[in-house]
């Protein structure tokens, strides 16, 4: 049996020092972007720590200020959702562009269940997050009330009302949600339907309540298909409800454009023709729109601004150490194509 390879000794700033034939605090004074070190000095730190292969110990700086240099993104999420939605990833792809600018590190945590909130929780709480930022919060989430408790610096995307009073970044979805339905019902569409996901989070609450307030004495309860998720498969599911309830059914605003696009599907194994039979509607003008048969008519949210605000108002809040502003509206537009 061979005998175990020895792990190989982790280079000092010590090692530095003797290679570069300078001072220990010198070194340190490079390391920490300081002044006062002559080129010379520099140039040979510099060459000392590619000879020796230093890597500077993150965890003994960390707990030396007090920082671990990293912002959570915590996702309310079944795994699927998370790498199928092109809005979550617009959103981290925005969070990782403003915290990549200032230094920071994106840890990324999802959670689906119970135990990924205990386990969560519990991380939080272990000081190895400087802040974080919410997405997808529902009602009774412990996570946002440990993170309240904590005082951890946080954004919210979304402003849910029944959770605590945290910052937060997000766009009027129940003034966006009547818009498009009103453009919907504008083509002539009388039985117009919504297939309604998300409700247990104040996005799909305020889409529906949008969508009633476009219809007002014409809003049917009978044409609203609940779903869970955002998904594909809801707006599958979604749709074959509604031509269940209302085969005449004309118009359909989905929740989301993954929602839409399965809808689109249903509606084409049931033979009705998109949008000479009925007119479909989505939200987010994310990747599903704009590959969509017809391109899909929809709402366009700015799912990346949206991270990179979040990111920057939880950096505030970390480097002044005190709570950002309550809330910040992005806009949001009507994108129509031929869906509708």
């Amino acid at each position: 049996m061979p005998a175990p390879v020895p792990r190989q000794k982790r280079a000092t700033i010590f090692d530095v020092a003797a290679e570069a034939g300078v001072s220990r605090g010198t070194v340190s004074r490079v390391l920490n972007g300081e002044p006062y070190v002559s080129a010379s000095a520099r140039e040979a730190i510099e060459a000392a720590i590619a000879k020796v292969g230093y890597v500077r110990n993150t965890a003994a700086r960390n707990l030396a200020t007090q920082s671990s240099g990293a912002i959570a993104l915590i996702v309310h999420e079944p795994h699927s959702v998370f790498v199928d939605d092109p809005n979550i990833g617009a959103i981290l792809l925005g969070i990782n562009s403003s915290l990549s600018a200032a230094d920071y590190q994106l840890v990324s945590l999802i959670i689906d269940t119970e135990r990924d909130s205990q386990r969560v929780t519990g991380y939080l709480g272990g000081g190895f997050v400087d802040g974080a930022i919410i997405v997808s919060a529902r009602e009774g989430d412990p996570i946002s009330q440990a993170i309240a408790d904590l005082r951890l610096p946080a954004v919210m995307i979304g402003r849910p009302d029944n959770q605590p009073q945290l910052p937060w970044v997000g766009i009027d979805n129940r003034g966006a949600a009547e818009q498009i339905t009103r453009r919907l019902k504008a083509t002539g569409r009388s039985r117009i339907g919504m297939i309604a996901a998300g409700l247990d989070r104040d996005s799909g609450r305020d889409r529906l309540a949008g969508f009633r307030d476009a219809l007002g004495d014409g809003y049917d309860e009978s044409l609203v298909s609940r779903q869970s998720f955002y998904t594909h498969d809801a707006g599958v599911a979604g749709m074959a409800e509604l031509l269940r309830v209302d085969p005449l059914i004309d118009g359909v605003f989905a929740a989301s454009d993954a929602v839409a696009v399965g809808a689109l599907e249903a509606l084409a194994s049931a033979g009705r023709r998109v949008p000479a039979d009925v007119g479909v509607v989505g939200f987010d003008d994310s990747a599903w729109a704009r590959r969509a048969q017809p391109a899909l008519s929809t709402i366009r949210q700015p799912a990346g601004d949206l991270g990179a605000r979040a990111a920057e108002l939880v950096l505030e809040q970390v480097r002044s150490g005190s709570p950002a502003a309550d809330g910040v509206l992005l806009p949001t537009e009507v994108v129509w194509r031929d869906s509708a």
